[in-house]
């Protein structure tokens, strides 16, 4: 199998398996204080420490999840009751980009339903980016904003937001922003203490908020992270014990951890080099689909040599087809692609991403997304270049046939 799939995750490291395998045998619960609990709880900030190294702040500033969705919703929801609940009752809209992952989308609709939060979307421009004019403008009525939460850069079309931009935007109204950086993570540099300085950042407000995963980067599944800024507070999904600042109570995976640092310092330590492999064969492969199929259409940021998309993203939408066809017809030739998110695996839905930027459900519905990863190789380009002409052709023939059948109903 040809796994070009690695933004819904990517294979382990064998540097993070050999630290996961170690650590496993450490007993001890990192909260107690005998001698083999302490030995869990030096491994365990030892680990904390260097994530945090990787991405720009302190130890205590990384609260390790369960996953990435975990972080983002503690983010959300953190914010946005201890937002109101600090005198702020008329602090009620949150303000979002359209076409964000549904760890977002769901968790603020929840908000809407079950707390009276108000969503205002912020459109997206045709390559997916969020429109600033209409967030400045949003935040002119700073006093009615919970929170500001974006994307670093789109999963589905790897389009890189200005997230400097919006940071200082969020800083100089007040207004916390969390921002999902699970896609971005190890694929682009992210330092939050760097940026918070750049933006002038104060004491909770601007960029308080970052959530990452490590099964994205090499690591395990089954643990993410919430950066959170020491000035930032929030309310806790979880209640318990209180380790981690009592934002998140429970007892702590030391072998998970152990297992995200060891890919974290890896993905960090050889990330130019990384980014600048995998855009060229990005760059190949979106040239490659373009001579194959010429009716292929683009999605994202401008094209081969864009540096405002993610290296390893390449986002088609194929017109006359279904993207479920497609990939399904590549799996039968050994390839493994996706058609968006996969979290939303195996829902026929045309893709709301595309449909933010202003692209017909026609596209929405063909879309294939092909991501490259630190184990994808130029033999990988060459498999799936190879197998996409057969299956464009039988999926076109497919689509072609579902509508004829659809017109004689």
């Amino acid at each position: 199998m040809v796994y070009l799939d690695h933004a819904a995750t990517t294979p382990m490291l064998p540097e993070a398996i050999e630290a996961m395998t170690a650590a496993l045998a450490v007993v001890g619960n990192p909260s107690s204080i005998h001698s083999a609990g302490q030995q869990a709880k030096r491994l365990l900030e030892e680990s904390r420490e260097r994530i945090a190294a990787t991405l720009g702040v302190d130890g205590i500033e990384i609260v390790f999840t369960g996953n990435g969705t975990e972080a983002v919703n503690l983010a959300i929801k953190g914010l946005w009751w201890q937002r109101r609940g600090a005198g702020g009752a008329d602090r009620s809209r949150i303000l979002v980009p359209a076409g964000e992952h549904h760890a977002t989308i769901d968790t603020v609709d929840w908000l809407a339903e079950h707390e009276g939060a108000e969503i205002v979307e912020i459109p997206l421009d045709e390559v997916g980016r969020v429109r600033l004019d209409v967030l400045a403008a949003e935040l002119a009525d700073a006093e009615t904003v919970a929170l500001v939460t974006m994307l670093w850069a789109n999963n589905e079309v790897g389009t890189i937001q200005p997230v400097e931009e919006v940071a200082r935007l969020a800083a100089r109204a007040g207004v916390p922003l969390h921002v999902d950086a699970i896609a971005a993570y190890g694929q682009v540099p992210i330092d939050v203490r760097a940026l918070r300085r750049a933006t002038e950042a104060p004491r909770g407000a601007g960029l308080v908020a970052l959530s990452v995963s490590a099964h994205k980067i090499g690591g395990p599944a089954g643990i993410g992270a919430l950066v959170l800024d020491r000035s930032a507070a929030v309310e806790p999904l979880i209640h318990g014990g209180g380790q981690q600042r009592k934002v998140r109570s429970g007892t702590q995976d030391v072998a998970a951890a152990a297992a995200f640092a060891a890919a974290a310092e890896i993905v960090a330590a050889r990330l130019d080099d990384d980014a600048t492999r995998m855009a060229g064969l990005r760059d190949r492969l979106i040239a490659g689909v373009v001579e194959a199929v010429p009716t292929a259409r683009l999605s994202g940021d401008a094209g081969p040599g864009a540096s405002a998309r993610l290296p390893g993203n390449v986002h088609f939408s194929f017109p006359g087809c279904e993207g479920d066809s497609l990939l399904f017809l590549l799996d039968a030739a050994g390839v493994a692609v996706s058609t968006g998110s996969a979290c939303q695996a195996g829902v026929p839905e045309p893709s709301h991403v595309l449909m933010a930027m202003g692209r017909s459900e026609s596209d929405a519905r063909g879309a294939l997304r092909i991501t490259l990863g630190h184990a994808s190789t130029e033999a990988d380009v060459d498999a799936f270049l190879a197998a996409l002409p057969a299956a464009h052709a039988q999926a076109a023939k497919a689509g072609l046939a579902g509508r004829a059948t659809s017109f004689d109903r």
